[in-house]
């Protein structure tokens, strides 16, 4: 008899360590969950929707953009080409452009605002009614900047019936 119980006494030990073991390693997959689930930022909880109008002026000396609420009234933030580079020919670049897109942007964000519509004006008039080299570089780097866009329209001013040109009756004389 003493074989037979030493048989039952060591089977309950074998099963205890097993276990022992299945619940470390259940508590080890736990905590391995745990710390898995901690690394992932948390999700920003959305308000109310907040829109505004970017107003790019294009011409081919200068590119401004202009963020204003949905009513234009009140100025959000204002950038120019011209504030971001050195030189007076890069104004109008795609570069300095995307800058200032960039630097709108940024003033945006921390405002509150979650969307906006865009609107792009060239010179027009008796001008360029094309827009100039900034306005596409300006649009990319605004929708670039993780807002909604809503739409984009063409502003330039066209007359029905131009107004005389500069440089007189007998035009710009070399």
């Amino acid at each position: 008899m003493s074989e037979v119980e030493t048989e039952v006494q060591e089977a309950p030990v074998e099963k205890t360590e097993d276990a022992v073991v299945e619940t470390k390693a259940a508590e080890e997959v736990e905590t391995e969950a745990v710390q898995e689930s901690k690394p992932q930022p948390e999700t920003k909880k959305e308000g109310p929707e907040k829109w505004g109008i970017a107003h790019i002026y294009s011409s081919y000396n200068n590119t401004i953009i202009h963020m204003t609420d949905l009513t234009g009234a009140e100025t959000v933030s204002i950038s120019s080409g011209g504030v971001h580079v050195n030189a007076d020919r890069y104004e109008s670049s795609p570069f300095a452009a995307m800058k200032a897109a960039n630097a709108v942007v940024d003033a945006a964000r921390t405002k509150g605002f979650t969307g906006f519509h865009i609107r792009v004006r060239a010179v027009g008039g008796v001008g360029s009614r094309v827009p100039g080299p900034g306005a596409q570089a300006a649009i990319r780097a605004l929708a670039r900047g993780g807002f909604k866009i809503g739409r984009i329209d063409d502003v330039t001013p066209i007359p029905h019936d131009t107004t005389r040109k500069k440089g007189g009756k007998r035009g710009r004389r070399v």
